[in-house]
């Protein structure tokens, strides 16, 4: 079945069936871009709007896109009985060698967006040969303290499920501002046939252990670490970051960006994510854009191929124009 050029696919794995939309041929000698989206959402919700985007086309003809949606997320999903017992994020996460097995994917480039990059970030360490590269946007590797679960329980009382959820995808500036695109998700939230699965999805992603990950037990790719300012899980994403290897680790920090910065900012987002994959070598011969070519002294550096596996890079992005240069530590501020 043919959606939008995307091709639907049933994959059986021994823990369950899972929905994957995939887009080209395939290039054997490339690695599959491998999306996973948050809860709340689906493949196409989640990253419709960053994939159809303008400037993202050179990267999606250059490589075999795959959307994969957590069970019964997907729309027209069937609807879980009372008592089903819905899998673990470690579950998911063992479900993905199947997927890679099913197309004959032998490595992949992880895009992952809150329990999306939880479970891609958990199935690199499983599977450190499988994954080239990683873009993780709001990741929280860490299991929910006494704190947060004591202000889950509170939550579960005096909020609805869909207001829970939207304080996990967006940031409280953009709930009070009560903007289209918070109106947008509200709506097709409180209206969705499978919110029985949604909530299990949920449930199974605050139920999560911790990653454990630290210098020594970390990701043997590049990585890069995505919030927006003033999101939900910018301290996790700044926590994490302390965690990986500064050589190998890329810290974008997104001005206006609110809670998705893959709905609000895929400008920005589409430019730093060909530089990533062009300092691990691929699409070295690619376009410049207008945006890149605004300022491209800085950040050609900073995602240069010589230079992404030998230092930190910490990007943040503003709205205004303007460049910094590099400070000694190799951190850079860079403003667009």
């Amino acid at each position: 079945m043919l959606i939008d050029l995307y091709l639907e696919h049933r994959v059986e794995t021994p823990l369950g069936v899972l929905h994957v939309m995939v887009h080209g041929a395939g290039n054997v000698r490339r690695p599959a871009i491998l999306t996973f989206h948050d809860v709340g959402m689906d493949s196409k919700s989640c990253f419709s709007t960053l994939f159809k985007f303008e400037e993202m086309q050179e990267i999606v003809k250059n490589f075999t896109v795959v959307h994969v949606d957590a069970p019964g997320q997907e729309d027209g999903a069937a609807i879980y009985p009372a008592g089903y017992q819905y899998a673990t994020m470690d579950q998911i996460s063992d479900m993905l060698p199947a997927v890679l097995q099913y197309f004959n994917f032998r490595t992949v480039i992880g895009v992952g967006v809150g329990a999306g990059a939880y479970i891609l970030s958990k199935f690199t360490l499983s599977n450190p040969e499988a994954v080239e590269g990683l873009v993780l946007i709001n990741v929280d590797t860490n299991a929910r303290g006494w704190m947060d679960w004591a202000a889950q329980k509170l939550s579960n009382l005096t909020s609805s499920l869909t207001d829970q959820i939207l304080s996990h995808l967006f940031s409280q500036e953009e709930l009070s501002a009560n903007t289209e695109l918070i109106q947008t998700h509200r709506a097709r939230l409180s209206k969705a046939p499978n919110l029985i699965n949604i909530e299990l999805f949920w449930k199974s992603y605050q139920g999560r252990r911790d990653l454990d990950i630290e210098r020594n037990n970390t990701f043997k790719c590049p990585v890069m670490l995505v919030v927006g300012d003033q999101a939900p899980y910018e301290e996790a994403a700044v926590e994490c970051n302390s965690k990986l290897d500064p050589t190998t680790t890329s810290f974008l920090k997104m001005a206006d960006a609110g809670g998705m910065p893959q709905l609000t900012q895929p400008s920005k987002l589409t430019e730093a994510f060909k530089y990533f994959i062009q300092g691990m070598g691929y699409m070295a011969s690619s376009c410049m854009t207008r945006l890149s070519r605004s300022r491209t002294t800085s950040l050609s550096s900073s995602y240069s191929m010589e230079g992404s596996r030998s230092r930190s890079r910490t990007l943040s992005q503003g709205s205004q124009g303007g460049q910094l240069p590099p400070s000694p530590s190799h951190t850079m501020e860079v403003s667009c």
